[in-house]
């Protein structure tokens, strides 16, 4: 078999030497060998999809009257600024309700009231240190994600790693902040991740659809598209849920909305909608169920605000 070297797959690609070393390290470049610390290309090897390029994608259900929503919206901000009194107790409300949730979803079994304990730095017995650390660091996550919010912090992978780094400390050192290395398969879901010498250049493409693309679109929607994209790259080996949830709310918070929480109970309808977002792309159902949300977070904040 005749071989190349990587900057003659770079002059017949039309990409970068680096990139094409970058390729051959994930494995991207089938038939591709490493002698010392140079790469041997087969001549014949085909040149891999980067998922940075690529047509503009066919979301379906994106249209939908947010009149309402924008309504409640503006009947809070009348009320700004907010007493620290108010704001302290709705804070701590919100942090202790989302972590119970988001953890709940993910098979967690502390109670809301033990998540509160917790919290506020007392063990659980009978609860595994997993259980413990789990609610501390999604605490951290969501104080992480009000900061880049406050910081005017443009999203982007950096940010995301850092948000998967906190939800995973001390659970999986190893693996935080770290695209995964191996396939995986989600139980319960007809979608099945992309591999995962993928999932760089699909991250990637994520970022810049977001920044590009996605700008004319409603909050709401941009919310409900990131946090469900992220989730069909499927990046991390674990935690993926929770950081697509702290996401939507990052993009959410950013906006000028109120943060919504993707009840236990809701869970079921949840995967359902989120399934078939990444099997149809019809996201009309996940903007709904996102939208019902950010009614009820807002008619809580209306309720003591009035």
């Amino acid at each position: 078999m005749k071989y190349i070297s990587t900057k003659e797959a770079s002059e017949n690609w039309g990409i970068g030497d680096r990139r094409i070393r970058v390729l051959c390290n994930e494995g991207r470049i089938e038939g591709a060998i490493k002698i010392g610390r140079n790469w041997s290309i087969p001549a014949d090897a085909i040149k891999p999809v980067d998922g940075r390029e690529g047509n503009k994608k066919n979301y379906l259900g994106l249209e939908f009257d947010f009149s309402y929503i924008d309504y409640l919206k503006e009947s809070i901000n009348q009320h700004r600024p907010f007493s620290k009194r108010l704001t302290d107790s709705l804070h701590e409300k919100l942090i202790v309700e989302w972590t119970y949730n988001s953890n709940a979803i993910e098979g967690n079994t502390l109670t809301l009231s033990e998540t509160k304990v917790v919290l506020e730095g007392i063990t659980i017995g009978g609860k595994s240190m997993v259980e413990h650390l789990e609610t501390i660091n999604h605490r951290e996550a969501i104080l992480f994600v009000e900061d880049l919010v406050s910081n005017k912090e443009p999203l982007s992978e950096w940010s995301i790693r850092n948000i998967h780094a906190l939800v995973q400390r001390e659970i999986d050192n190893i693996n935080a902040g770290r695209y995964r290395t191996e396939n995986v398969v989600i139980s319960g879901a007809k979608h099945i991740p992309p591999k995962h010498y993928e999932v760089g250049d699909l991250m990637q493409r994520l970022i810049t659809e977001y920044q590009n693309e996605w700008g004319e679109l409603h909050s709401i929607v941009r919310a409900t598209l990131l946090h469900g994209e992220f989730v069909k790259i499927h990046p991390f080996i674990d935690g993926n849920g929770r950081t697509s949830r702290l996401l939507l709310n990052f993009e959410l918070i950013k906006n000028g909305y109120t943060p919504i929480i993707i009840k236990k109970e809701d869970q079921a309808k949840y995967y359902d909608v989120l399934d078939l977002a990444h099997t149809t792309m019809n996201y009309e159902p996940f903007i709904k169920l996102v939208s019902e949300q950010v009614i009820e977070s807002k008619k809580l904040w209306l309720s003591v605000l009035e």
